[in-house]
């Protein structure tokens, strides 16, 4: 019975998959600016399905408004630093290394949700830890002097893992304050 409580948000998830991947796809039939290739699609595809099935099982082991709002929150966050990234990379433009730094940041949010399995207080260890991260990726890029990459600065290394650090922090005070709360 547990299975087909889990179909329907499912194929909800893949509802809106498919119509949010239909944007992209009428905005072609109509200029030349949105150009996606097969790849694009399937690449999009697995983020948008990955991440909406993330929020899905992760929030159905949730007691709480509070903590559902904060994975909301990490998977949103997480959801749009791997877009950004994908897309037009976030310090410089395409595949260098400062952009490769942030799969750091991916696999403490994976690994420690997993680890954690939503808890509250130990997802609110997590958020910290991203948020740390992203600080010290930030200090790297400098010393590195990453910044002088084509299209980089030290503004938007600052700029850009600041953000981050600051939607992650949200979270982990989200998370902070349903742990006081007792919600799990």
């Amino acid at each position: 019975m547990k299975q087909k409580t889990f179909v329907r948000p499912v194929v909800w998830v893949a509802f809106t998959t498919a119509v949010i991947l239909c944007v992209p796809l009428v905005a072609m039939q109509f200029t030349d600016e949105v150009n996606w290739t097969v790849n694009d699609f399937i690449i999009m595809a697995v983020l948008i399905f990955s991440t909406g099935l993330g929020y899905v099982a992760l929030s159905r082991l949730l007691p709480g408004i509070i903590h559902r709002a904060a994975i909301a929150l990490a998977v949103a966050s997480t959801f749009l630093l791997v877009w950004a990234n994908l897309a037009v990379g976030l310090i410089g433009s395409g595949p260098n290394t400062a952009n490769f730094m942030y799969i750091i940041v991916l696999a403490i949010v994976v690994v420690g949700s997993f680890f954690y399995r939503a808890a509250a207080k130990g997802m609110e260890r997590v958020m910290f830890a991203t948020a740390l991260t992203l600080l010290l990726i930030a200090v790297v890029q400098l010393v590195a002097k990453m910044y002088n990459y084509s299209g980089s600065s030290v503004t938007e290394i600052l700029l850009v893992n600041a953000f981050f650090a600051v939607l992650y922090s949200g979270a982990g005070l989200l998370f902070r304050y349903a742990a006081t709360k007792n919600l799990r």
